[in-house]
């Protein structure tokens, strides 16, 4: 009995609800979870060259001179994600993959001297289609990281296949693999820094839901309709331990509303759902921390006598000035909206630091709830992933009375050890006993298990705000907040299914 399912088992209602906090349920036969991209790019790779009639890439950005699997022997050159793809199209006759990248994703890849989709295009095989979609609002983005391989295998996360991801969880700080390509000669690298992401995959039905998600925005995107696949059935990839097999995986999206469509906000109502259920911890990693509705339903647990710890994780700074003036001035203000409502102690926010006390950019979004649910997928806690741009999360929830219940809950739990060990340079067996030590609590077992040298993880101490700052923080400009009804109507919804439990 693990301590966070030592908690009351009174029945309760499901966090995972289709229509509302997420778009559909399916099973998964088998589901995985890679942490950092080196194992993840390098299973790809092989997925990609066994795939059968297609493979779909949905992207925020996308650089096919990148390296999946640096560590392997034989020419860099053809291990480069674009000769991969090609030589995968030119061996299956069969075989034909799409590449969608957002719009505005394309023109930073020409800022970083990569050529256009477009020209791309002209110089590879017929079956290796590549695009630009420009189906969203002014202003937003498609955030979604997706890979749908033959419709009956799927990644879908945090890590987009693009430069400057790769990366062990060793995080070293001076590894040689961990390299950029340079815009004139592909095959040479210019050192990256060390960096923390998360993705899972999917097989069966749940894949298939994935599937529909793909084609449907390729169609979009693109204006050409895509059928299912239906003649592969079997695609595991060979060497990927499953973390659970048979589980049930709910799809969660983000939609603006555009061209017709009606906003999706599902991703949203499951963070507040999630963070108005949860009884003992919550954990997530996130790239950022600006959304003021999720910081505020944070407060409202923080003050209560009895509720959940916070611990969460996020980069030192934002990757880029403009980000950061758009994110790290959110953050400093929803801090200290925190800092002021913590008074039972606790709520952390820490950044995690290499041996050599480098910090580790975190780009993972996960969110771990008591030992009942795992959320992993690209939505980040800021504004635009509630509303704004597409976003594309996987949860698995350990249901009261469920048969399997406990075993689903250890690897929930699980995950949170590993991850946690991993930026605290401890085994995750470690975490799990210094928890149990602390009575549950997970914010004194980080306190306890936190190093002053060496790997560990370090408080995010935010920076004074300026004039320029402050503005920026109070206008939401790069950031913005759906109407004030919406809020509202969201916080109603989310008490009165607290209320119901």
């Amino acid at each position: 009995m693990t301590p966070d399912s030592d908690q009351p088992r009174e029945a309760v209602a499901d966090l995972l609800v289709p229509g509302s906090t997420c778009w559909q349920i399916e099973r998964a036969t088998q589901q995985a979870v890679f942490v950092d991209a080196a194992d993840y790019f390098a299973t790809l790779k092989r997925a990609v060259l066994g795939a059968q009639r297609r493979v779909l890439f949905i992207g925020w950005d996308f650089d096919p001179r990148i390296r999946m699997d640096p560590r392997s022997r034989g020419r860099a050159r053809d291990d480069r994600l674009g000769a991969v793809l090609e030589r995968a199209v030119r061996a299956n006759p069969r075989l034909e993959i799409g590449v969608l990248q957002w719009d505005v994703g394309m023109v930073m890849a020409l800022a970083r001297g990569l050529a256009p989709i477009v020209y791309l295009n002209r110089r590879t095989p017929d079956r290796l289609m590549m695009s630009v979609d420009r189906h969203h609002p002014v202003g937003a983005s498609h955030h979604e990281k997706i890979v749908v391989i033959d419709d009956c295998l799927a990644f879908a996360g945090g890590i987009d296949v693009t430069a400057g991801r790769w990366d062990t969880s060793d995080h070293a700080d001076d590894d040689p693999l961990r390299r950029r390509p340079t815009s004139r000669r592909p095959t040479s690298r210019r050192p990256s820094e060390p960096w923390h992401d998360v993705t899972s995959l999917v097989s069966g039905p749940a894949a298939r839901v994935l599937g529909d998600l793909a084609r449907e925005r390729w169609e979009n995107g693109t204006g050409q309709h895509l059928e299912p696949v239906t003649d592969v059935t079997a695609c595991w990839p060979e060497g990927v331990e499953p973390l659970l097999r048979d589980v049930d995986v709910a799809v969660s999206r983000t939609r603006p509303e555009y061209g017709g469509a009606e906003l999706v906000h599902e991703v949203e109502l499951l963070w507040l759902t999630a963070i108005a259920a949860a009884r003992s911890t919550v954990y997530f990693e996130s790239q950022y921390f600006a959304s003021r509705r999720i910081a505020e339903a944070i407060a409202e647990r923080l003050g209560e006598p009895d509720g959940p710890e916070f611990v969460v994780l996020n980069p030192r700074t934002a990757e880029g000035w403009l980000p950061e003036k758009a994110m790290g001035t959110a953050r400093a203000k929803l801090l200290q909206l925190l800092l002021e409502a913590d008074r039972y102690d606790r709520f952390r926010l820490f950044v995690p630091v290499t041996a050599g006390r480098q910090p580790v950019y975190v780009h993972a979004k996960v969110m771990v709830v008591d030992d009942r649910l795992l959320r992993i997928g690209s939505s980040n806690m800021n504004n635009r992933s509630m509303g704004l741009d597409t976003e594309c999360d996987l949860s698995i929830e350990a249901r009261a009375g469920d048969p399997r219940r406990e075993e689903i809950a250890a690897a929930v739990l699980g995950l949170r050890h590993r991850l946690l060990g991993e930026h605290l340079g401890v085994p995750a067996d470690t975490v799990a006993a210094v928890v149990a030590e602390a009575g549950g609590s997970l914010v004194r077992a980080v306190d306890g298990l936190r190093r002053e040298h060496g790997r560990s993880l370090v408080p995010l101490d935010p920076p004074e705000l300026g004039p320029v700052d402050r503005t920026l923080a109070e206008t939401e400009l790069l950031d913005p907040e759906r109407t004030p009804d919406r809020w509202r109507q969201l916080r109603s919804a989310v008490v009165r299914r607290r209320h119901r439990r």
